[in-house]
């Protein structure tokens, strides 16, 4: 008995001491803090008015770490009167970011302060390296030529792919897409995907008791506070040192990363295109299934056919062109061409579409001239083998001009 209750006592010591012994890593490790927080800091503190946007996914639509942000700032300054735009949707990564910025964050006032993520999305859609650069360097710059002032912190969270590439030695493309951009233009960022990968190397916790899911826990989403409000504390310049020279500075861009880059990314609405009689814009579309929808692509007008062979032309300008849609379990396959050039085809269906009515964005062409163009789309009568039909439905064009 009395070595039993030995062995029980040293295995609690242990047990304690270990837990003892494991030093937690700072977030600072994590941080780059480059250009600061300066203009945010005015803001908040010497103006007390302040914009704070939140433009990302799901994890930053869900509530959780962004609903923590808010609430420390009001805390830390309850004499400012704030305006916070939570301009999440889940699904969505930096391709759609870009084209939706004036619309869903812009259009709604001058911004002090924006926290940008698409470093999940934009790995789980597999969107290509090129396109992610582009992309964030369009957001980036098109929010710097609305108000150079405007603080913009990177984001990139944490997901089980990237813990797998990291414990590889491999950094994920879109973690280095995020970091590659906000070097260039001297914005704060945060590596949450390495932190949290270094941290249950570390002992701190675990993935399946208290992270989760790539949608965190309540113990990831105060974690994901926790970083972010080190950047704040630490990154927020004292009011007065906000120098006019630096104000002057901060107004300078740099040449760009890519010359295709969607700086001038906008919604082109589905009025502009001239189709024949298969297609309708059905004003207010809801799904006829059980299937799940996303908001700000349901109850809203489409430009919808699943008619082989009806087509459609868009007049544009600009160097790209593509299409905001809703992929389905009867989502089918396009045809396109532009400036009646080759015809080439895109598929429609994804490996979420059985379950979901996925908002989908696809690019027709990039790189284009900057001049007047013509897109022709045409509904093909093949269709992907786990497609229920041959269904196209648009809520938005998307033009860089």
């Amino acid at each position: 008995m009395r070595k039993l209750i030995l062995l029980v006592i040293m295995s609690i010591s242990f047990l304690f001491s270990s837990a003892q012994e494991i030093t937690p890593l700072p977030f600072s490790s994590y941080i780059k803090k480059r250009g600061g927080l300066d203009n945010a800091y005015e803001a908040v503190a010497v103006r007390k008015n302040a914009t704070i946007a939140f433009l990302g996914g799901s994890i930053t639509f869900n509530g959780g770490w962004r609903d923590l942000v808010c609430a420390y700032l009001k805390q830390r300054f309850p004499d400012t009167r704030f305006h916070f735009i939570a301009a999440g949707i889940p699904s969505l990564g930096s391709l759609p970011h870009a084209f939706r910025l004036q619309r869903d964050v812009l259009d709604s006032g001058k911004i002090d302060l924006l926290f940008l993520e698409a470093a999940v999305n934009d790995q789980v859609n597999r969107t290509d390296s090129i396109t992610q650069v582009r992309s964030l360097e369009g957001i980036v710059r098109h929010i710097k030529i609305n108000n150079p002032l405007t603080d913009i912190v990177m984001m990139s969270f944490a997901d089980p792919d990237k813990t797998k590439l990291y414990v590889q030695g491999i950094t994920p493309v879109s973690v280095a897409n995020h970091e590659l951009v906000a070097t260039h233009y001297h914005l704060p960022s945060i590596n949450l995907a390495k932190a949290v990968c270094d941290k249950m190397a570390n002992y701190e916790f675990s993935w399946e008791k208290d992270f989760k899911d790539l949608h965190p826990s309540p113990f990831g989403q105060e974690l994901y506070f926790s970083a972010i409000k080190d950047l704040l504390s630490s990154g927020m310049a004292p009011a007065g040192t906000f120098s006019l020279k630096r104000k002057k500075n901060r107004s300078k861009l740099p040449v760009l990363l890519n010359k295709g880059s969607f700086t001038k990314g906008r919604y082109l609405e589905i009025e502009h295109a001239v189709h024949d009689s298969s297609w309708i814009i059905n004003k207010s579309w809801s799904p006829e299934d059980a299937l799940g929808t996303r908001p700000g692509f349901v109850n809203v007008p489409m430009l919808v056919s699943s008619k082989p062979g009806s087509s459609f032309t868009l007049q544009f300008k600009g160097n790209a062109i593509g299409m905001a849609m809703v992929s389905g379990s009867d989502a089918g396959i396009v045809k396109y061409s532009i400036d009646n050039g080759p015809e080439q085809q895109v598929d429609l269906f994804t490996e979420w579409s059985r379950s979901l009515h996925l908002p989908w964005y696809i690019l027709f062409g990039s790189s284009l001239s900057d001049t007047d163009h013509l897109l022709k789309v045409t509904i093909s009568s093949e269709k992907n083998e786990g497609s229920k039909g041959t269904a196209c439905r648009i809520v938005n064009f998307l033009v860089n001009n």
